[in-house]
């Protein structure tokens, strides 16, 4: 099961996400207080805790205990636009663990807390992914029922069409896999395309 997929708009997402929400964004609140008494300490200590956030982020990128320095920096950190960011690294990094819990526990915080639409939709399609491999039927249809952008619309549809598959009701995996393809930008969407036909093949003939 493919649970972290390379979809542009996630990448995309996650660099509009720095855009918008990094040092510029300490600064424009300080400048939005209007005055001048303070302002340059205040400032300052803005810009100081935007760029130790930044160097503890890199340090969990970059370091071999993802998970763990993860932890430590979330709850020392959590009202930072890293945060958010740190756990979507170590939910990937419980996943190819095989941790799921733990990457279900890290995609939560991140949904709960971005404002960013896109962001919060790419934490709860992973979250979907990480149920329909637990096996955790329902939930899915429910974590993916959450009202999402419109770009998303193709993957939640074929998402859709994984679980109701794993129920076996193939008629409702057909239809949400054509709602897919209906809905997707990529007009060569082999693998969809592959489950469609899967399922043709499956029904006998009339």
């Amino acid at each position: 099961m493919e649970i972290y997929s390379t979809e542009e708009q996630q990448a995309e997402a996650i660099k509009q996400f720095f855009r918008d929400n990094g040092v510029s964004l300490a600064l424009g609140i300080v400048l939005g207080l209007g005055g001048l008494y303070g302002w340059k300490a205040y400032n300052q200590s803005q810009i100081t805790n935007a760029e130790a956030a930044s160097n503890a982020y890199s340090e969990i990128v970059e370091g071999e205990e993802v998970l763990a320095s993860a932890e430590s920096f979330i709850a020392n950190n959590g009202d930072s636009n890293y945060a958010v960011l740190a756990a979507f690294v170590a939910a990937k990094e419980a996943v190819d663990k095989q941790q799921y819990s733990v990457a279900t526990e890290k995609l939560r915080f991140a949904a709960d807390t971005v404002k960013n639409p896109e962001l919060k939709a790419t934490a709860l399609t992973r979250l979907a992914r990480i149920q329909l491999t637990e096996k955790k039927l329902d939930e899915a249809l429910a974590t993916l029922n959450t009202p999402m952008p419109a770009s998303f619309n193709a993957q939640v549809s074929e998402i859709k069409g994984d679980v109701y598959l794993e129920k076996g009701d193939k008629q409702s995996a057909r239809t949400h896999y054509q709602a897919a393809v209906s809905a997707s930008e990529d007009a060569n969407n082999t693998l969809l395309q592959n489950k469609l036909d899967d399922l043709a093949t499956a029904q006998p003939a009339a």
